[in-house]
Protein backbone atom coordinates (compact mmCIF):
# COMPACT_ATOMS: atom_id res chain seq x y z
CA UNK A 1 0.00 0.00 0.00
CA UNK A 2 1.36 3.43 -0.97
CA UNK A 3 1.88 6.02 1.70
CA UNK A 4 -0.50 8.97 1.82
CA UNK A 5 0.87 12.14 0.29
CA UNK A 6 2.14 14.77 2.70
CA UNK A 7 0.65 18.10 1.67
CA UNK A 8 3.12 20.89 2.38
CA UNK A 9 2.71 24.59 1.69
CA UNK A 10 3.83 27.87 3.23
CA UNK A 11 1.68 28.80 6.22
CA UNK A 12 0.17 25.33 6.64
CA UNK A 13 -1.26 24.28 10.01
CA UNK A 14 -1.10 20.66 11.16
CA UNK A 15 -2.35 18.57 14.01
CA UNK A 16 0.66 16.26 14.35
CA UNK A 17 0.48 13.11 16.47
CA UNK A 18 2.47 9.90 16.95
CA UNK A 19 2.16 6.87 19.22
CA UNK A 20 4.74 4.60 20.77
CA UNK A 21 5.64 1.48 18.82
CA UNK A 22 3.20 -1.26 19.75
CA UNK A 23 1.51 1.11 22.20
CA UNK A 24 4.56 1.20 24.47
CA UNK A 25 5.28 4.12 26.77
CA UNK A 26 7.55 6.69 25.15
CA UNK A 27 7.59 9.36 27.85
CA UNK A 28 8.40 6.98 30.69
CA UNK A 29 10.61 9.37 32.58
CA UNK A 30 10.82 13.11 33.08
CA UNK A 31 14.00 13.20 31.01
CA UNK A 32 12.11 11.76 28.03
CA UNK A 33 9.60 14.61 28.07
CA UNK A 34 12.28 17.24 28.60
CA UNK A 35 14.32 15.80 25.75
CA UNK A 36 11.35 15.91 23.38
CA UNK A 37 10.52 19.51 24.26
CA UNK A 38 14.16 20.57 23.86
CA UNK A 39 14.25 18.99 20.40
CA UNK A 40 10.88 20.53 19.49
CA UNK A 41 12.31 23.93 20.46
CA UNK A 42 15.37 23.26 18.31
CA UNK A 43 13.18 22.20 15.37
CA UNK A 44 11.17 25.41 15.67
CA UNK A 45 14.36 27.48 15.58
CA UNK A 46 15.76 25.50 12.68
CA UNK A 47 12.60 25.34 10.55
CA UNK A 48 10.83 28.51 11.65
CA UNK A 49 7.88 26.55 13.05
CA UNK A 50 5.32 28.03 15.43
CA UNK A 51 3.64 25.81 18.00
CA UNK A 52 0.16 26.80 19.19
CA UNK A 53 -0.64 23.85 21.48
CA UNK A 54 1.01 20.62 22.59
CA UNK A 55 0.55 17.75 25.02
CA UNK A 56 2.63 14.70 25.93
CA UNK A 57 1.03 11.57 27.37
CA UNK A 58 2.83 8.39 28.33
CA UNK A 59 2.60 6.70 24.93
CA UNK A 60 1.84 9.52 22.46
CA UNK A 61 1.99 13.24 21.74
CA UNK A 62 -0.10 15.89 19.99
CA UNK A 63 1.16 19.20 18.55
CA UNK A 64 -0.72 21.99 16.76
CA UNK A 65 2.00 23.21 14.45
CA UNK A 66 2.34 26.02 11.88
CA UNK A 67 4.96 25.89 9.12
CA UNK A 68 5.72 29.30 7.53
CA UNK A 69 7.85 27.38 5.01
CA UNK A 70 6.79 24.05 3.40
CA UNK A 71 9.13 21.94 5.53
CA UNK A 72 6.99 19.68 7.74
CA UNK A 73 8.48 16.43 6.43
CA UNK A 74 12.14 17.31 6.77
CA UNK A 75 11.54 18.97 10.14
CA UNK A 76 9.64 16.00 11.58
CA UNK A 77 12.29 13.62 10.25
CA UNK A 78 14.88 15.49 12.27
CA UNK A 79 12.72 15.84 15.39
CA UNK A 80 11.60 12.21 15.64
CA UNK A 81 14.92 10.84 14.42
CA UNK A 82 16.96 12.71 17.01
CA UNK A 83 14.50 11.93 19.78
CA UNK A 84 14.48 8.21 18.91
CA UNK A 85 18.29 8.07 18.88
CA UNK A 86 18.45 9.83 22.25
CA UNK A 87 15.70 7.60 23.72
CA UNK A 88 17.44 4.42 22.58
CA UNK A 89 20.87 5.64 23.65
CA UNK A 90 19.70 6.26 27.22
CA UNK A 91 18.35 2.71 27.36
CA UNK A 92 21.18 1.08 25.40
CA UNK A 93 18.81 -0.44 22.91
CA UNK A 94 17.87 -0.23 19.23
CA UNK A 95 14.69 -0.25 17.23
CA UNK A 96 11.65 1.88 16.52
CA UNK A 97 10.38 4.21 19.22
CA UNK A 98 7.25 5.42 17.42
CA UNK A 99 4.67 3.30 15.61
CA UNK A 100 4.88 3.73 11.84
CA UNK A 101 4.57 7.21 10.38
CA UNK A 102 3.38 10.15 12.40
CA UNK A 103 -0.06 11.47 11.46
CA UNK A 104 -0.40 15.06 10.25
CA UNK A 105 -3.95 16.39 9.79
CA UNK A 106 -4.04 19.67 7.85
CA UNK A 107 -6.10 22.26 9.75
CA UNK A 108 -8.02 25.20 8.30
CA UNK A 109 -6.61 28.27 10.02
CA UNK A 110 -8.45 30.94 8.04
CA UNK A 111 -9.82 33.75 10.17
CA UNK A 112 -13.35 33.12 8.91
CA UNK A 113 -13.23 29.47 9.97
CA UNK A 114 -11.73 29.72 13.44
CA UNK A 115 -13.96 26.93 14.74
CA UNK A 116 -11.66 24.27 13.30
CA UNK A 117 -8.62 25.82 14.93
CA UNK A 118 -10.60 25.99 18.19
CA UNK A 119 -11.54 22.32 18.01
CA UNK A 120 -7.96 21.14 17.54
CA UNK A 121 -6.48 23.40 20.22
CA UNK A 122 -9.12 22.30 22.73
CA UNK A 123 -8.77 18.66 21.75
CA UNK A 124 -5.04 18.80 22.50
CA UNK A 125 -5.38 20.67 25.79
CA UNK A 126 -8.20 18.38 27.01
CA UNK A 127 -6.40 15.16 26.11
CA UNK A 128 -5.26 14.45 29.70
CA UNK A 129 -8.93 14.53 30.72
CA UNK A 130 -9.89 11.85 28.18
CA UNK A 131 -6.95 9.77 29.38
CA UNK A 132 -8.41 9.88 32.91
CA UNK A 133 -5.39 11.66 34.36
CA UNK A 134 -7.20 14.82 35.48
CA UNK A 135 -10.70 16.30 35.51
CA UNK A 136 -13.90 14.33 35.63
CA UNK A 137 -14.62 12.90 39.07
CA UNK A 138 -10.98 13.22 40.12
CA UNK A 139 -9.90 16.09 42.34
CA UNK A 140 -7.08 17.04 39.97
CA UNK A 141 -7.50 20.21 37.95
CA UNK A 142 -6.63 20.26 34.25
CA UNK A 143 -3.91 22.84 34.93
CA UNK A 144 -2.16 20.43 37.28
CA UNK A 145 -1.09 18.33 34.28
CA UNK A 146 2.49 19.45 33.69
CA UNK A 147 3.23 18.15 30.19
CA UNK A 148 0.97 20.45 28.22
CA UNK A 149 1.09 23.95 26.79
CA UNK A 150 -2.02 24.93 28.79
CA UNK A 151 -0.14 25.97 31.98
CA UNK A 152 1.83 28.39 29.81
CA UNK A 153 -1.42 30.14 28.88
CA UNK A 154 -1.85 31.10 32.52
CA UNK A 155 1.73 32.31 33.01
CA UNK A 156 3.00 35.70 31.90
CA UNK A 157 6.03 34.15 30.21
CA UNK A 158 6.14 31.22 27.81
CA UNK A 159 8.73 29.55 25.56
CA UNK A 160 9.73 31.56 22.48
CA UNK A 161 8.43 28.86 20.16
CA UNK A 162 4.94 28.75 21.70
CA UNK A 163 2.60 31.28 20.10
CA UNK A 164 -0.52 31.69 22.26
CA UNK A 165 -2.21 34.59 20.55
CA UNK A 166 -3.61 32.68 17.58
CA UNK A 167 -5.52 30.31 19.85
CA UNK A 168 -6.83 33.24 21.89
CA UNK A 169 -7.83 35.07 18.69
CA UNK A 170 -9.87 32.04 17.61
CA UNK A 171 -11.95 32.50 20.78
CA UNK A 172 -12.06 36.31 20.41
CA UNK A 173 -9.93 36.69 23.54
CA UNK A 174 -7.14 39.18 24.13
CA UNK A 175 -3.58 38.22 24.96
CA UNK A 176 -3.87 39.96 28.31
CA UNK A 177 -3.82 38.03 31.56
CA UNK A 178 -7.62 38.33 31.72
CA UNK A 179 -8.01 36.86 28.23
CA UNK A 180 -5.63 33.99 28.93
CA UNK A 181 -7.31 33.15 32.23
CA UNK A 182 -10.72 33.19 30.54
CA UNK A 183 -9.48 30.56 28.07
CA UNK A 184 -8.06 28.39 30.84
CA UNK A 185 -11.26 28.71 32.90
CA UNK A 186 -13.43 27.60 29.96
CA UNK A 187 -11.33 24.44 29.58
CA UNK A 188 -11.41 23.73 33.33
CA UNK A 189 -15.21 23.83 33.16
CA UNK A 190 -15.31 21.41 30.23
CA UNK A 191 -12.84 19.12 31.98
CA UNK A 192 -15.41 18.42 34.69
CA UNK A 193 -17.52 16.33 32.28
CA UNK A 194 -15.18 13.63 30.97
CA UNK A 195 -17.88 11.53 29.31
CA UNK A 196 -19.17 14.46 27.27
CA UNK A 197 -15.69 15.05 25.91
CA UNK A 198 -15.44 11.47 24.72
CA UNK A 199 -18.58 11.73 22.61
CA UNK A 200 -18.20 15.14 21.00
CA UNK A 201 -18.56 14.29 17.34
CA UNK A 202 -16.66 17.35 16.08
CA UNK A 203 -13.55 16.24 17.95
CA UNK A 204 -13.84 12.58 16.98
CA UNK A 205 -13.47 13.75 13.36
CA UNK A 206 -9.81 14.27 14.18
CA UNK A 207 -9.26 10.52 14.13
CA UNK A 208 -11.11 9.87 10.87
CA UNK A 209 -9.99 12.52 8.43
CA UNK A 210 -6.88 13.85 6.76
CA UNK A 211 -8.00 17.47 7.13
CA UNK A 212 -9.98 19.67 9.52
CA UNK A 213 -11.99 22.29 7.68
CA UNK A 214 -14.99 22.99 5.48
CA UNK A 215 -15.57 21.72 1.94
CA UNK A 216 -13.94 24.77 0.35
CA UNK A 217 -10.79 24.09 2.37
CA UNK A 218 -10.88 20.43 1.35
CA UNK A 219 -11.11 21.43 -2.33
CA UNK A 220 -8.10 23.73 -1.94
CA UNK A 221 -6.10 20.85 -0.47
CA UNK A 222 -7.18 18.51 -3.26
CA UNK A 223 -5.96 21.04 -5.83
CA UNK A 224 -2.63 21.35 -4.00
CA UNK A 225 -2.31 17.56 -3.86
CA UNK A 226 -3.06 17.20 -7.57
CA UNK A 227 -0.49 19.85 -8.44
CA UNK A 228 2.07 18.19 -6.18
CA UNK A 229 1.46 14.72 -7.68
CA UNK A 230 1.84 16.16 -11.16
CA UNK A 231 5.15 17.80 -10.33
CA UNK A 232 6.45 14.72 -8.52
CA UNK A 233 5.72 12.65 -11.62
CA UNK A 234 7.86 15.09 -13.63
CA UNK A 235 10.83 14.96 -11.28
CA UNK A 236 9.63 16.38 -7.98
CA UNK A 237 10.03 20.03 -8.93
CA UNK A 238 8.38 21.11 -5.70
CA UNK A 239 10.71 19.02 -3.58
CA UNK A 240 13.76 20.22 -5.49
CA UNK A 241 12.69 23.85 -5.12
CA UNK A 242 12.40 23.39 -1.36
CA UNK A 243 15.78 21.65 -1.19
CA UNK A 244 17.39 24.41 -3.26
CA UNK A 245 16.00 27.05 -0.88
CA UNK A 246 17.32 25.09 2.11
CA UNK A 247 20.76 24.69 0.54
CA UNK A 248 20.98 28.41 -0.20
CA UNK A 249 20.14 29.24 3.41
CA UNK A 250 22.72 26.69 4.58
CA UNK A 251 25.36 28.17 2.27
CA UNK A 252 24.86 31.62 3.83
CA UNK A 253 25.30 30.15 7.32
CA UNK A 254 28.29 28.10 6.18
CA UNK A 255 30.06 31.19 4.81
CA UNK A 256 29.29 33.16 7.98
CA UNK A 257 30.70 30.38 10.16
CA UNK A 258 33.82 29.93 8.02
CA UNK A 259 34.44 33.66 8.21
CA UNK A 260 34.08 33.75 11.97
CA UNK A 261 36.39 30.74 12.46
CA UNK A 262 38.79 32.02 9.78
CA UNK A 263 38.61 28.77 7.86
CA UNK A 264 40.02 28.82 4.30
CA UNK A 265 37.52 28.95 1.43
CA UNK A 266 39.60 26.81 -0.96
CA UNK A 267 38.80 23.08 -0.92
CA UNK A 268 42.43 21.99 -1.02
CA UNK A 269 43.26 24.18 1.97
CA UNK A 270 40.23 22.85 3.85
CA UNK A 271 41.24 19.29 3.02
CA UNK A 272 44.78 19.91 4.25
CA UNK A 273 43.40 20.77 7.70
CA UNK A 274 42.23 17.17 8.09
CA UNK A 275 38.77 15.66 8.46
CA UNK A 276 38.61 16.05 12.23
CA UNK A 277 40.09 19.54 12.56
CA UNK A 278 38.37 21.12 15.57
CA UNK A 279 36.97 24.26 13.95
CA UNK A 280 35.56 22.23 11.05
CA UNK A 281 33.87 19.84 13.45
CA UNK A 282 32.48 22.72 15.52
CA UNK A 283 31.02 24.37 12.42
CA UNK A 284 29.62 21.05 11.20
CA UNK A 285 27.94 20.62 14.59
CA UNK A 286 26.42 24.09 14.36
CA UNK A 287 25.15 23.52 10.81
CA UNK A 288 23.52 20.26 11.87
CA UNK A 289 21.71 22.07 14.67
CA UNK A 290 20.70 25.15 12.69
CA UNK A 291 19.93 23.99 9.15
CA UNK A 292 17.96 21.18 7.52
CA UNK A 293 20.67 19.99 5.13
CA UNK A 294 22.03 16.49 5.60
CA UNK A 295 25.38 15.16 6.80
CA UNK A 296 26.44 14.44 3.23
CA UNK A 297 26.12 18.09 2.18
CA UNK A 298 27.95 19.38 5.28
CA UNK A 299 30.71 16.78 4.93
CA UNK A 300 31.24 17.68 1.28
CA UNK A 301 31.31 21.44 1.90
CA UNK A 302 33.88 21.16 4.71
CA UNK A 303 35.81 18.27 3.11
CA UNK A 304 35.36 15.96 6.09
CA UNK A 305 35.19 12.52 4.51
CA UNK A 306 32.08 10.33 4.59
CA UNK A 307 28.90 11.35 6.41
CA UNK A 308 29.11 8.50 8.95
CA UNK A 309 32.48 9.75 10.06
CA UNK A 310 31.04 13.25 10.34
CA UNK A 311 28.24 12.05 12.64
CA UNK A 312 30.77 10.40 14.96
CA UNK A 313 33.00 13.48 15.09
CA UNK A 314 30.06 15.78 15.83
CA UNK A 315 28.82 13.49 18.59
CA UNK A 316 32.30 13.39 20.12
CA UNK A 317 32.46 17.20 20.23
CA UNK A 318 28.97 17.69 21.68
CA UNK A 319 29.47 14.97 24.30
CA UNK A 320 32.69 16.49 25.69
CA UNK A 321 32.62 19.32 28.22
CA UNK A 322 35.27 21.41 26.44
CA UNK A 323 33.71 20.78 23.03
CA UNK A 324 30.26 21.77 24.27
CA UNK A 325 31.67 24.98 25.76
CA UNK A 326 33.34 25.92 22.48
CA UNK A 327 30.20 25.03 20.56
CA UNK A 328 28.03 27.25 22.77
CA UNK A 329 30.42 30.17 22.26
CA UNK A 330 30.28 29.64 18.48
CA UNK A 331 26.50 29.34 18.58
CA UNK A 332 26.17 32.58 20.55
CA UNK A 333 28.34 34.51 18.12
CA UNK A 334 26.67 33.17 14.98
CA UNK A 335 23.14 33.60 16.35
CA UNK A 336 23.94 37.23 17.17
CA UNK A 337 25.02 37.71 13.57
CA UNK A 338 21.58 36.61 12.25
Amino acid sequence: MSRPLRIEFAGALYHVMARGDGGKAVFEERDDALSFLKLLSKSCARCGWRVHAWVLLSNHFHVLLETPEPNLVIGMKGLLGEFSQSWNRRRRRRGHVFQGRYKAVVVNGDEGDGEFFQVVADYIHLNPVRAGLVGGTSKKELLSYEWSSLPHYRRNQCPEWLERQRVLDAFALSGSRRGRLAYVKSLEERAKNREALKTESSELMLYRGWYMGNEAFRDQLVDKAKALVGRVAKGSVTGEAVRLHERKEAEVKLMRGMGFLELPKEREALKALGCGQEDKVLLASWLKQNTTVGNGWISNQLVMGNERGLARMVRRVLDSKSGRKKYEKLNQMLQCAD
